[in-house]
């Protein structure tokens, strides 16, 4: 219980070290490709995370990336987000490079990482308090923006629970939340609904519809229902590769498959 409650804080730790160097005003102006690689790559010693991705997602869209553990997704985010540096190859998000720009790339971005960033000791409403605090915001725009989250993801039950005693599909939510906070250009979900139960998975994909054609949101995931019921656009990755990249119904006819399961598995064994 000691060891999970301090990987808990260690993630919330990272978490709010993001928004400190995230926080200032966002001044990115519009463009028609929000995210724009240049055969990007990211090597561990001798592995090759992400090998030579190119990738462009368009202003408002929902683009996943989707593909088995180990393809090389989280990776791709965390370069896209300025967690880690690329080993060679450059990306442009909101028009500024994540090598050369990265403090503009950050102001443009919101970030809901794989491991649920709440701080489990705080309620729901301070943690949302922080992270508007950590933005400068005043006692009148916390209070007005909590209000409007709350209503946005039905957090009015919950708001002065602890987070911690929250399941995992709401600490989700309120993690999503945490990252819409700064108003962001561009959202990165980085496996939404791992580990929640069915219920708390179809949830939260009502969440994630509400917010599509307001913001552009990039989501990994390796289930491919999720993938099917939410994207625009997707991307087919494996061992850091960039297979196929289309509407649901575009690679489906690149596979020449009815199923979108079948789809997926003649695309990553075939490489079709």
């Amino acid at each position: 219980m000691k060891n999970d409650r301090r990987d808990k804080n260690k993630h919330f730790f990272h978490f709010v070290c993001y928004f400190m160097c995230n926080k200032g005003k966002q001044n990115g102006g519009e463009h028609m490709e929000v995210i724009k690689t240049k055969e990007l790559v990211k090597q561990y010693k001798n592995i090759t995370a992400v090998d030579k991705l190119l990738l462009n997602m368009k202003q408002g869209e929902l683009f996943s990336l989707l593909g088995v553990n180990g393809a090389g997704k989280t990776t791709t985010i965390k370069m896209l987000t300025c967690l880690t540096k690329p080993t060679s190859g450059d990306a442009f998000v909101g028009g500024y490079s994540i090598t050369k720009e990265p403090e503009q790339v950050k102001r443009l971005i919101g970030v809901s990482p794989q491991e649920t960033a709440v701080a489990p000791n705080l309620s729901v409403e301070e943690n949302l308090e922080l992270i508007c605090g950590i933005h400068g915001f005043s006692k009148e725009k916390t209070k007005k923006k909590i209000e409007e989250l709350s209503e946005q993801f039905d957090l009015g039950t919950v708001l002065k629970r602890k987070a911690g005693k929250l399941s995992g599909g709401w600490q989700r939510r309120v993690s999503i939340a945490m990252s819409l906070i700064s108003e962001p250009k561009i959202l990165f979900l980085d496996e939404p609904t791992l580990g929640l139960d069915v219920i708390a998975r179809h949830d939260l994909w009502e969440v994630i519809r509400s917010l599509k054609g307001k913001i552009s949101i990039i989501l990994t995931t390796h289930y491919m229902e999720e993938a099917e019921a939410l994207s625009d656009r997707i991307g087919i990755m494996k061992e850091g590769r960039l297979l196929a990249v289309g509407t649901v119904d575009e690679l489906k006819g690149k596979a020449g498959c009815d199923d979108f399961e079948a789809t997926f598995v003649s695309i990553v064994k075939e490489g079709v």
